[in-house]
């Protein structure tokens, strides 16, 4: 599967930082509007929508991805015309100086700036808050012409083939589970009618899916991500504690991660699934894993049975996540033939 084949390139591309998910919302409602009823956006900007099934089960099963990214916003501008920034959700400082990005719906280029080495042999990790963006303003007014405060500002990346498998592009977390559901709804129809969610704000907290059960009451939900991958040498003297998956070794089960313990039934049968297909498949360790917007739908209403089917991806919360695109396939066929054989004992404790 080819690049060009899937939506990934322009939904990676689309700029989406927490709260500001518009552009990747108009690209996905475009995608779906033809294969769904009940299209909503509700008061907080989730996608909202029913794909009909052939009504053999009256189960009612949530789907769920989330558009946002991380990134920042503009909270001021210092006299000489360079940007202060806060970040947006969970960002390494270490990776930021020197990197590009792009401000405001104008996506104006700017760069971080870091301090040649010429100049500085400190190399201490500078925290965000000594950090800028530079647009090439001279003064504050100049900026200010160009800029907004509130302004979300998003790493300049293009996504790109490394292999005929392998791309490299930014926001795979969770464009990716966006592409998945996607192709999901554009498939055949389930025994019952799928609730589908692309989800607001997951990366400061998981707030768009706050508000799923209460207003879908689904009796199960699947929520699609990636998870992390870090499989770089490690010291020959240590264990290694932070693979916790392999690109290329299929879609993850989580059995538990910092915001959910998976539902036990629907684990089993997601499992049992793979191992019917034969095909690749692999598990979240505990360690070190994130939340998932499973977190919040599991513990609303009453209780939701939950489960996050992940993609292996490597350097998450960057510019230049890497994702396998077999491993994409492989998710959304683990997917669509699980709940074409989901039936309500699978639900139970």
């Amino acid at each position: 599967m080819k690049l060009q084949d899937t939506m990934l390139k322009e939904l990676t591309e689309a700029p989406g930082v927490s709260g500001m998910e518009d552009a990747v919302r108009n690209i996905i409602l475009d995608a779906i509007k033809d294969h769904v009823t009940d299209i909503r956006i509700d008061a907080l900007g989730n996608i909202l929508a029913v794909k009909k099934g052939i009504g053999k089960s009256q189960l009612r099963v949530l789907v769920a991805a989330h558009m946002d990214e991380v990134g920042f916003m503009v909270h001021g501008v210092d006299s000489d015309g360079m940007l202060k920034i806060r970040p947006v959700g969970g960002i390494d400082d270490r990776i930021l100086p020197a990197l590009r990005v792009e401000v405001g719906k104008k996506r104006i280029p700017g760069v971080i700036p870091w301090k040649p080495i010429h100049l500085s042999r400190d190399q201490s990790v500078q925290k965000i808050d000594n950090l800028r963006v530079d647009i090439g303003a001279t003064s504050k007014s100049a900026a200010e012409g160009k800029v907004s405060i509130g302004d979300r500002v998003v790493f300049a990346s293009e996504t790109i083939e490394l292999s005929d498998t392998v791309i490299r592009g930014k926001a795979f977390d969770d464009r990716a589970g966006c592409a998945e559901l996607i192709k999901i709804i554009k498939g055949d129809p389930f025994p019952f009618d799928l609730l589908v969610a692309f989800t607001v704000q997951e990366e400061v907290g998981l707030r768009g899916a706050s508000v799923l059960g209460e207003s879908l009451k689904p009796d199960a939900a699947i929520v699609l991500e990636t998870t992390a991958c870090h499989e770089v040498p490690q010291d020959e003297d240590e264990p290694d504690v932070t693979t916790v998956t392999k690109l290329g070794h299929g879609p993850v089960i989580s059995y538990m991660d910092r915001t959910t313990i998976a539902h036990p039934g629907l684990r089993k049968h997601f499992v049992a699934t793979a191992e019917s297909l034969k095909m690749p498949h692999q598990f979240r360790s505990p360690q070190y894993a994130g939340g998932t917007d499973a977190g919040t739908i599991h513990i609303s209403t009453s209780g939701i049975p939950a489960l996050t089917v992940s993609l292996p991806c490597r350097y998450l919360h960057s510019p230049f996540s890497i994702l396998n695109l077999d491993d994409f396939a492989g998710g959304v066929k683990l997917v669509r033939q699980a709940l074409m054989e989901l039936k309500p004992e699978h639900l139970e404790r």
